[in-house]
């Protein structure tokens, strides 16, 4: 069967184009795809938007967006059927890459364009989809639109939630919200009803596919985790005046507890496929002439067995209640339970990457995705390409064009073999 192929000079003037949105300065001689900080509904995301909303109309899209800001992009089909939608988001962290989610709105662009351009028949319509927030870098949490419309957050509470990062053009999300005039209409939500399937084009974000020369990675899902914040509580005093013997350092007994957590997780999991992380830590009084009296710190921990994160959170409630003098103790914050993608779905993606020629990996995504909270409403699936060297999130962030391209050419045609089912 004809496998279709994106134009790889439209993909790279869409991403080129794109880096402008937000486009600051590197700070890095090795920055090869742009920085940008493109916060949710800021001017910069506003602005980029539009762009997308104007290149979408003018190949005869409809363009919604709902009560959360949610821009939906259609183009019709043959006939009057639930869509086929695809996109990702296209806010970002501070100071990140030109590729973390916008390249799936980009990538769903080009194959909408492209079906239109060759006159591809397609009985479904297929809708790019923009979330909002997905990243939750000034508005948290993350995955924040998808999560109200998949009854994983209540949205009367998220539309409180304050920024974190740059209040100048909304204190809330639901300010932000309101001045970027992208407050629409909740009947334009996504729902199970008017869609028939989902796919999601991203970058890896890691290092797997570049080392194992894979070109395309097929999404089967994406890991469960836990995330816990763990607390020692010791005693301050002078850091010139008390022995060492008399001591109850919280910040020592942290370290102690940290290096006693690598080396109990490590023995649970003998395939290497856990992943576990302390990304932040807070001390008090957090002052260099004094003894550390209080220590949080943050334990995130993720992997596809729902087994195995029940025995790392053993390892957390086996922790002792005291150390080194200082007392333990552990809140969980959150959990998420694996997300399994439809297998039908994931076979179609399997099936044209076959096609196409290109080589590939299955796996699951650590990072968590708007299409995971979807995937429990309608059939949904992942497509990933590599990161070179696994970064993410930084401004080393790096896909070239022809690795977004061969992406791109497997979302096109699982979005043509979707349509016309």
């Amino acid at each position: 069967m004809f496998r279709y192929r994106c134009n790889r000079e439209n993909l790279g003037e869409k991403i080129k184009s794109f880096s402008d949105f937000g486009k600051v300065s590197p700070a890095s001689d090795n920055c090869k795809g742009g920085v940008i900080t493109r916060l949710s509904l800021s001017p910069a995301a506003v602005e980029a938007r539009k762009e997308i909303i104007k290149r979408c109309e003018k190949i005869g899209c409809e363009v919604v967006f709902d009560d959360i800001g949610n821009i939906y992009a259609t183009l019709p089909g043959s006939e009057n059927l639930p869509a086929v939608i695809s996109g990702s988001h296209a806010d970002s962290v501070v100071r990140g890459g030109n590729f973390d989610g916008i390249l799936g709105v980009l990538g769903a662009l080009e194959a909408i364009e492209t079906i239109k351009r060759e006159n591809i028949p397609h009985k479904r319509p297929i809708t790019l989809v923009i979330w909002t927030n997905e990243e939750g870098a000034n508005f948290p949490p993350a995955m924040f639109s998808s999560g109200i419309i998949s009854g994983k957050f209540d949205k009367e509470t998220l539309m409180k939630s304050k920024a974190s990062q740059d209040d100048s053009y909304g204190a809330t999300f639901e300010e932000a919200l309101k001045n970027s005039g992208f407050n629409g209409d909740e009947t334009n939500r996504f729902t199970a009803e008017k869609y028939f399937a989902l796919l999601e084009l991203h970058i890896e974000q890691g290092p797997v596919l570049e080392s194992e020369e894979k070109e395309i990675g097929i999404l089967e899902g994406v890991v469960g985790m836990v995330n816990y914040h763990i607390t020692l509580e010791g005693l301050t005093g002078h850091a010139g005046t008390v022995p060492m013997g008399y001591r109850k350092d919280a910040l020592y007994a942290a370290s102690k507890v940290i290096i006693m957590l690598h080396e109990e997780l490590d023995k649970i999991d003998t395939d290497g496929t856990i992943v576990y992380t302390t990304g932040h830590i807070e001390a008090f009084p957090n002052v260099h002439t004094n003894i550390p009296e209080k220590v949080t710190f943050s334990l995130d921990i993720r992997h596809k067995s729902p087994e195995v994160i029940a025995n790392a959170v053993k390892v957390i409630e086996n922790l002792p209640s005291e150390i080194e003098k200082c007392k333990l103790s552990y809140t969980p914050q959150w959990t998420r339970k694996t997300t399994p993608f439809d297998s039908v779905v994931v076979g179609i993606n399997e099936d044209n990457t076959k096609a196409l020629g290109y080589s590939y990996k299955r796996m699951y995504s650590g990072p968590g995705h708007d299409a995971q909270f979807i995937a429990d409403m309608v059939p949904s699936a992942m497509i990933f390409v590599p990161s070179i060297a696994g970064h993410s999130h930084s401004e080393l962030e790096y896909t070239p064009t022809e690795s977004c391209a061969k992406g791109v050419d497997v979302l096109l045609n699982s979005i043509i073999e979707l349509s016309n089912k």
